[in-house]
């Protein structure tokens, strides 16, 4: 296709799947730009390439995330078999401390996604595998104060009004995690380094593979040796250690990936400042998504009748972020997609592509909040079996369903934004939205006009509609061209190590 060859020269001797690829996306754009075709036809055939590249994107995403979030859920039910203590600890330092260190590194990681998209789009295949070492590199670092705070975290729980036996049960079960923090500053550039050249069902095989193993060392280590909640803890961080290795291996020994990764360099530690830059403002953008929901449980718990309040929202975000794994795949695939295309230097493709993740994202959101209201009055009784928390959580229920539509939009722009390479301009408004808006409201409507857990939830759809309505805006008014040029000049710089890319 002319304009992508004139951006970037194809390289010589490419995978035969590799070429497949690039021609599956140049008929994308051939198709976007053919005039000569009606609208409507043109409209199909573009829709039906899209889809075929799409599904096999968002799929295994969905899967392994689901995996992931499956691994943690299934510790604080192995614990919870140790006694009341030991499942208080587990969810305490599973949906507390753990969680802070998976955001950060998980929003650290997305900056491979930026750059190895592109770069992938743009042929550039050996930069990757110099984005994947810098990046685990700057994630292993960061992962040296996470583990000072992991070491503190039994004061710092204290300080924050735990009970002292809760706590320390609380820390012990966090220092078996400690491996884990470096678990995550290695998979997840692997992960992001997989996913911008498309591979995605090796990791769903490997997650999967290992989770069946996941449950057998836990119970193993939980009721032989009598290890209690470091024995759980310590399994979990053996189980992505394990997700590690297998991906590593799949990459040193895969036919796929003998172009995107040629070995060690010292290339990896030239350039990091900028890097961290980037990273950080992919960290912020997430951990700041992710802290939201967390908040406004502890603002709940400041409630008069916090028991019902905090029972009622704990199951309804549960089932939100379960589905929210869903709108987490197509947030990977949105953002696979633009950065290829942008990369390869094909605009129209790009915007397409966000227009269909988007509409089948928010396609998918729409039947889970009907089912959700449909199943109001008995979704509780998977969680609970008493009447009052189901009653509550039929009253939530509607403000759930609004929060699972946004939910089909929101993180998609997110992956938009990081295909793009926005980061640090969604942090800010993912600030102005959340904390400045979303959090006073709920507190307000809480408390102020005696709405409870509704008013609080209130609060969070404002937040989250404001945020998408921003990010909508910035999207649809966005130029294509221009961010082909910028995604041009950023993997200029990155490739050559200029001072300018600190300016990304």
């Amino acid at each position: 296709m002319e304009t992508r060859s004139e951006l970037h020269e194809p390289i010589l001797g490419s995978l035969h799947e590799s070429t497949e690829h690039y021609e599956v996306k140049s008929e994308l754009e051939k198709v976007l730009t053919d005039t000569q075709l009606p609208y409507f036809k043109r409209l199909r055939i573009a829709s039906w390439i899209e889809l075929k590249l799409l599904f096999p994107l968002a799929g295994p995403a969905v899967f392994v995330y689901m995996i992931n979030n499956f691994m943690s859920q299934s510790t604080r039910v192995f614990a919870g078999h140790l006694g009341n203590l030991e499942l208080a600890a587990a969810s305490l330092g599973n949906g507390g401390i753990q969680l802070f260190a998976y955001g950060l590194m998980l929003g650290m990681g997305s900056a491979v996604e930026t750059l190895c998209g592109q770069a992938y789009g743009a042929h550039r295949n050996e930069m990757l595998g110099i984005y994947l070492q810098r990046a685990i590199v700057v994630l292993t670092l960061t992962a040296i104060p996470m583990t000072v705070i992991y070491l503190l975290s039994k004061p710092a729980l204290l300080l924050l009004g735990e009970p002292k036996k809760v706590a320390s049960a609380a820390a012990v079960f966090v220092y078996g995690l400690i491996p884990q923090i470096f678990a995550y500053a290695v998979n997840f550039p692997i992960q992001k380094f997989l996913q911008a050249q498309s591979i995605v069902y090796p990791s769903a095989i490997i997650s999967a593979a290992t989770l069946g193993v996941h449950l057998l060392v836990t119970w193993v280590a939980l009721f032989k040796p009598g290890m209690g909640l470091v024995g759980a803890s310590l399994a979990l961080s053996l189980s992505w250690w394990i997700i590690v290795v297998a991906q590593f291996v799949y990459i040193v020994k895969s036919d796929r990936c003998k172009e995107t990764w040629t070995g060690f360099s010292l290339q990896a530690f030239s350039g990091l400042w900028p890097f961290v830059k980037l990273s950080a403002g992919s960290a912020v953008m997430l951990c700041l998504e992710t802290w939201y929901s967390q908040i406004l449980i502890l603002i709940a718990g400041l409630l008069d009748n916090p028991e019902i309040a905090l029972d009622s929202l704990a199951v309804c975000l549960s089932i939100n972020g379960l589905m929210f794994m869903v709108s987490v795949g197509f947030n990977a695939a949105a953002s696979v997609r633009v950065s290829n295309e942008l990369g390869a230097g094909n605009p129209k493709s790009a915007e397409f592509s966000v227009f269909i993740v988007n509409l089948v994202s928010f396609i998918i959101a729409v039947i889970e909040a009907a089912v959700v209201l449909a199943l109001r009055h008995l979704i509780s009784y998977a969680f609970t079996s008493g009447e009052t928390v189901a009653d509550a959580v039929a009253e939530l229920s509607p403000f759930l369903g609004i929060t699972l539509i946004l939910n089909g939009i929101q993180p998609v722009l997110s992956g938009v934004a990081v295909g793009c390479g926005w980061q640090a301009f969604v942090a800010y408004v993912n600030v102005g939205c959340y904390y400045v808006v979303g959090i006073p409201l709920g507190f307000l409507l809480g408390f102020k006009f005696d709405l409870g857990a509704k008013g609080i939830w209130c609060g969070m759809i404002g937040g989250t509609l404001m945020q998408t309505m921003i990010l909508l805006w910035v999207t649809i008014r966005t130029n294509w061209n221009e961010e082909v040029e910028k995604a041009r000049m950023r993997l200029n710089c990155w490739e050559n190590n200029e001072p300018q890319e600190a300016k990304i």
